[in-house]
């Protein structure tokens, strides 16, 4: 992975030893990176959880940590990714590569609609914050732009964008149980 130039601050709160409420963290996230194998995408990994409740505890950046797509221990991550067009990402995507690098498993090459497809054992919640994207599926997709929200729960899916500017979107993966298909 490449670290980047561009920034998104973040602001977090904390607790100091009195118990009162301040401010932990403000500034830019240091934790931005171009995936190479993902086809260049962009992402700012601003904070994560590793449990459920969450432990509000602490004084670290819970955001340093290896990468990996999915949450660990029952936790949440919450990122913001950046897509470039898929005239310039498909000329690079490495999905195999890629998936196996951050802890995930790409969907079968021969019957995948888009090599960025892929299955985590999440609940993501999307917004698209500016651009347009769509989220392929197994069967069908959709096309999203700025505002639209997005929930994806443990599916095949995939993003492609077929205009010629980035699409940037804010994620929040909550850890789920394994899908197992509808009744």
């Amino acid at each position: 992975m490449k670290k980047v130039d561009r920034r998104y601050r973040r602001v977090v709160t904390g607790h100091n030893a009195q118990g009162r409420s301040f401010i932990l963290i403000d500034g830019d996230s240091p934790h931005d990176y171009v995936l190479e194998k993902a086809g260049g995408l962009h992402l700012t990994e601003l904070w994560e959880t590793r449990s459920s409740p969450a432990d509000n505890s602490g004084a670290i950046d819970a955001a340093e940590h290896e990468r990996r797509i999915q949450p660990k221990g029952g936790g949440t991550v919450f990122r913001i990714i950046e897509y470039p067009p898929d005239s310039i990402r498909l000329k690079t995507i490495r999905p195999e590569e890629h998936f196996s690098s951050m802890g995930a498993q790409g969907a079968d090459a021969s019957r995948r609609p888009h090599p960025g497809m892929h299955k985590t054992d999440t609940i993501d919640y999307v917004i698209v914050l500016s651009g347009e994207i769509y989220a392929v599926m197994d069967e069908g997709e959709v096309l999203l732009r700025p505002g639209d929200c997005f929930v994806q729960r443990g599916t095949n899916h995939a993003w492609s964008n077929r205009t010629e500017e980035p699409c940037v979107m804010a994620f929040v993966l909550v850890a789920a149980a394994a899908a197992t298909g509808n009744p």
